[in-house]
């Protein structure tokens, strides 16, 4: 029985020390995956492999595995992508190091959709997991797909604020699509299938190992238009993300942060580098090419026309909002000046509530879009 066209790309993807460039070189040398497997040894190794490679090509070291690997994949209800189909996401086939094989479950058109990535660290401040859910739900409710790691922290919170917004988001693993991590994000893994997609380039049963991270990250920045770093330390994988987008001349955008806070050093390292400085969604969608802004905002005047028209989605939402405060919420919402930051002592100065409640209601009220904090613990309201 003749082998279907995937179990070549798949087979090419466990020759050792052939890599992704050496694998689409050959392709393209000799016009197809399974021409490569076709073709005698000694024209492998004139191609410039070196002779344990080409032997592997040439004894198709792989093929039987594949085949096996293929069945597996369809029994668990994943789809594999090869670079030739023609569902493989287009922004990502522009990299030079593109994956030969996607593993994707759920809703394999989400890939092609347009899309931003949101990542940050995994151990988040609330101020930072309340702007990467925000941020996720409105750019969600403007059409766009919201890409992240599926991580604790930042990637979660976009997650579930896309989900929120009943808009799609895509998970890029960093293990086989059928070993989700952290274990805990079993069902938020099951909801992301339903509205979009897992993603991952590893085989199936693959361990999250810390080495795998960095590769997929590449995938996070290249399925998008642009990466949003949230919150990340120093030496946070998010800031790999960030220097992946920038070389695949994608856009890199970071929330400011308190400068005293660890997880602040990598946006506003990023903001120092020339990284677009971004506290509410406007800012996002008004750096995307017109022909995609177009698509994406209901409304007809463009984005970035002024600061009020690109503020005014954001302002109807606020606007609606109010009415439906609990006594906390209406409490601190009202002690905050309306046309100024407010510190936090001075709300709690203004407020007769305990400094617990005081800080649960204003991260209520930043998940609902009706407060920002600013650095230094200040806080305003979103007008």
């Amino acid at each position: 029985m003749a082998r279907q066209s995937t179990a070549y790309w798949l087979a090419l993807t466990s020759i050792d020390g052939l890599g992704v460039r050496g694998a689409l070189k050959l392709v393209e040398r000799f016009g197809s995956a399974p021409a490569v497997f076709e073709v005698s040894l000694a024209e492998l190794e004139g191609s410039g492999l070196s002779s344990p490679v080409a032997r592997a090509i040439s004894a198709k070291v792989g093929l039987e595995r594949a085949e096996k690997e293929i069945a597996a994949a369809n029994q668990a209800g994943c789809r594999l992508l090869t670079l030739e189909d023609r569902d493989y996401p287009p922004l990502l086939r522009q990299l030079p190091d593109a994956p030969l094989v996607l593993y994707v479950r759920g809703r394999v058109e989400a890939l092609s959709r347009h899309g931003v990535a949101i990542v940050g660290t995994r151990r988040p401040t609330a101020y930072g997991s309340s702007v990467a859910h925000r941020f996720a739900q409105e750019l969600a409710q403007r059409n766009l797909v919201i890409v992240s790691g599926m991580a604790r922290g930042i990637d979660s919170a976009a997650h579930r604020g896309a989900l929120e917004a009943r808009g799609g988001t895509v998970a890029v693993l960093g293990s086989g699509i059928d070993v989700i991590y952290p274990k805990e994000n079993q069902s938020l893994a099951e909801r992301i299938i339903e509205s979009g997609a897992l993603v991952s380039e590893f085989p199936l049963g693959t361990a999250p190992v810390p080495e795998n991270f960095p590769i997929r990250n590449r995938l996070i920045s290249g399925l998008t238009l642009g990466t949003v770093i949230v919150e990340a330390a120093e030496y946070s994988g998010s800031l790999i993300t960030a220097r992946l987008a920038a070389e695949q001349n994608r856009e890199v955008y970071a929330v400011p942060g308190n400068i005293t806070s660890a997880q602040s050093f990598g946006p506003n390292l990023l903001i120092k580098q020339g990284a677009k400085l971004v506290d509410r969604w406007s800012d996002i969608i008004e750096e995307l090419p017109a022909s995609i802004r177009a698509e994406l905002l209901p409304a007809p005047d463009p984005v970035g026309a002024s600061s009020k028209a690109a503020r005014a989605p954001l302002l109807a939402l606020a606007e609606s909002r109010p009415n439906g405060l609990s006594d906390d919420q209406r409490a601190v919402y009202d002690a905050l000046p309306a046309d100024r930051p407010a510190f936090i002592d001075s709300i709690a100065a203004s407020v007769r509530l305990p400094p617990p409640r005081i800080l649960t209601a204003l991260l209520e009220l930043e998940m609902s879009g009706l407060v920002r904090q600013l650095p230094g613990k200040n806080f305003v309201r979103n007008m």
